[in-house]
């Protein structure tokens, strides 16, 4: 069963047991599917641009849970926190901290980096090889380990 297709059945599911949040959620996700299978002239997408699709809403979810919090919205930071819950299930496992360290290490001694202005040239290559292990990770958090590494 692919991923749109899973995320179609439980949304069935949360139909059927009535679950609001999780209904809504997944509504929203596959209303994105929906709209990139159109762009794409009505063909079925693969399980690699869906993950992309629910990397896109995990991220807006993340970002709408800082800037509410940092509003003092509480409420509405925990509405986004529980769809994030909801979307990052779908996601694969996430790269642990040491995972993310070790490997931009790699790149920064690979590419001989040693200041600020690297910043730029690493951040490909560290992106390329943690998106090639497959699993999910936050580029925000990504560029700000490669910033305090090279000091910027």
């Amino acid at each position: 069963m692919s991923l749109a297709d899973r995320i179609a059945a439980d949304m069935k599911e949360a139909m059927k047991a009535r679950e609001q949040t999780r209904l809504g959620t997944l509504r929203m996700i596959r209303a994105e599917i929906l709209k990139k299978e159109k762009e794409k002239a009505g063909t079925r997408l693969d399980d690699a641009a869906v993950l992309a699709i629910l990397g896109t809403v995990a991220k807006q979810r993340r970002d709408s849970i800082e800037q509410f919090d940092a509003a003092g919205r509480t409420e509405l930071a925990e509405s986004e926190r529980a769809e994030l819950a909801i979307v990052e299930a779908y996601l694969p496992e996430a790269l642990s901290d040491g995972e993310i360290d070790a490997i931009v290490a790699e790149v920064i001694d690979a590419l001989g980096a040693i200041g600020a202005s690297d910043i730029g040239k690493v951040m490909g290559p560290v992106m390329g090889k943690l998106k090639a292990t497959g699993k999910s990770f936050d580029g925000k958090a990504v560029n700000g380990r490669v910033r305090a590494r090279l000091g910027g």
